[in-house]
């Protein structure tokens, strides 16, 4: 099994915030052909290096014909319904469904539509989980509940708090932006359960103070895997080198739930595919004969993943350390 893992830069979340306020008309030309992970990185590379966004990677991240990603399915009970840059996943119940983060601005109505193309009726999802408060992973809530009847909302105190805070500084602004009030709060260990999936809440602060991840089962015909979505992966906003240590605890935290003996997770669904190779692993696994593993079974390539964002992570703490 060949993979695709790729590493995040101290910059690349930041690009989210800045993004929001970059021009987003329809160019003739996309910067890239499809949603190549390893030139995306590159681009938020050089971002991060210079501290400006180069104007066409800003105008790529907000063009809608650029971001478009039709649905599709890694697991049996998991549709992918996100957008190139920013991820979305709706994991399928036998009770209704769950969505995971919310896409943002110009996207709001992709979502919308990428939600309908799966054949789900908007009246089974029950619940909408957010990862962490910034705009790219929340921005969509307040559309979504207009079109979602029956979910809830959940994120952790700090989450929302961050999410209002953003939301309220971005009025007057070229992007305003709307967040909803708190429904559903919840804490490290936290479950929701829905037609048989349990769905645990695992606080990892670091990329926010309110970041949380995810655990879930996923399907793969008779085989069942436990998954993750990470809520956050950057180094971006930090305020200094507690946040930094927190950091790293929460990413120790995540190696220890690979290792696990009981239930180790062995999935990554990541909350920005061009971290991990994601569109590069749909091809493959939309190539995949009967009998061959699915290439996102991958505990191997979570566990070097993880470790390669813990060592930048020791770096930017002796960094912070020093100021």
């Amino acid at each position: 099994m060949t993979r695709f893992t790729q590493k995040f830069t101290n910059g690349v979340c930041a690009a989210a915030l800045l993004a929001f306020g970059a021009a987003g008309s329809a160019s003739a030309e996309s910067m890239f052909e499809g949603c190549p992970s390893g030139q995306i990185m590159q681009s938020f590379i050089k971002f991060g290096q210079s501290g400006k966004m180069p104007q066409d990677l800003g105008k790529w991240l907000n063009t809608p014909a650029d971001q478009a990603v039709a649905p599709w399915q890694p697991f049996d009970n998991v549709d992918y319904i996100g957008i190139c840059w920013v991820s979305a996943w709706l994991i399928h119940t036998e009770e209704g469904a769950v969505l995971i983060d919310t896409a943002y601005g110009p996207f709001q109505k992709m979502i919308v539509d990428n939600i309908a193309k799966t054949g789900t009726d908007f009246a089974d999802i029950k619940y909408v989980l957010m990862t962490h408060g910034h705009f790219d992973h929340v921005g969509g809530a307040a559309s979504l509940k207009e079109v979602l009847p029956n979910a809830q909302f959940v994120m952790t105190q700090t989450g929302w708090d961050e999410a209002l805070a953003s939301a309220a500084e971005s009025q007057g602004g070229p992007r305003a932006w709307n967040m909803i009030e708190p429904e559903i709060v919840v804490a490290d260990g936290d479950e929701i359960t829905l037609g048989g999936n349990t769905f645990t809440v695992v606080e990892t602060p670091g990329h926010t103070w309110g970041t949380a991840s995810y655990l879930y089962d996923v399907q793969d015909g008779d085989d069942t895997f436990r998954a993750i979505t990470i809520g956050g992966l950057g180094l971006n906003a930090i305020e200094g080198p507690s946040q930094v240590e927190a950091y790293i605890e929460s990413v120790d935290r995540v190696r220890a739930l690979v290792e696990a003996e009981d239930k180790p997770v062995k999935v990554h669904l990541t909350t920005h595919g061009f971290s991990a190779g994601l569109d590069e692993n749909r091809k493959q696994h939309e190539m995949r004969k009967d009998g061959e593993p699915n290439v996102f079974v991958d505990p191997q390539g979570l566990l070097d993943q993880v470790a390669g964002l813990r060592e930048r992570a020791v770096k930017r703490l002796e960094v912070e350390q020093s100021k």
